[in-house]
């Protein structure tokens, strides 16, 4: 089990990965790795002394192939494993986005085998307990973007 909260802002150092929700002319888009059967919103690792906003464009064209688009800070998240006991493992911190997607590249050069735009959500997350917590979320801090 995981628990995910929500944060205005926390130190910069702590933020370890930035997740975007990404739309593309008014429909969703997912991405489905290559050694996986589900699907997740992009995101991905911090790189060592890149600022997060950068990681979120990087992240964004390589899980993507998003060439033109505009990125919107929604709020800081994090993670923390709880085991069944109930005891908390370290909480780690990432940086939620929303995305507008106008362009894309023609074939992706990553990991990502395919992405998937759609009016609906997938059935198959690669993380169930977390990402449609954070569509949520920016639904709530957007107003309706999830709902768009």
């Amino acid at each position: 089990m995981v628990k995910v909260r929500f944060y205005d802002e926390v130190e910069d150092s702590l933020l370890k990965f930035a997740v975007m929700i990404a739309r593309h002319d008014g429909k969703w888009v997912f991405c489905k790795h290559r050694k996986r059967e589900t699907y997740e919103v992009p995101g991905g690792h911090r790189e060592p002394g890149e600022k997060i906003d950068e990681t979120t464009g990087r992240e964004l064209y390589e899980e993507t192939g998003a060439l033109d688009f505009d990125l919107d800070r929604v709020c800081v998240y994090s993670v923390t494993s709880v085991d069944e006991e109930g005891k908390e493992g370290e909480e780690t911190y990432g940086m939620l986005y929303t995305a507008e997607i106008r362009k894309f590249e023609k074939e992706l050069h990553s990991e990502i085998e395919k992405i998937l735009i759609t009016k609906d959500l997938p059935e198959k997350w690669t993380y169930p307990e977390i990402q449609p917590v954070l569509m949520r979320e920016a639904k709530i801090r957007r107003g309706g973007y999830h709902d768009e």
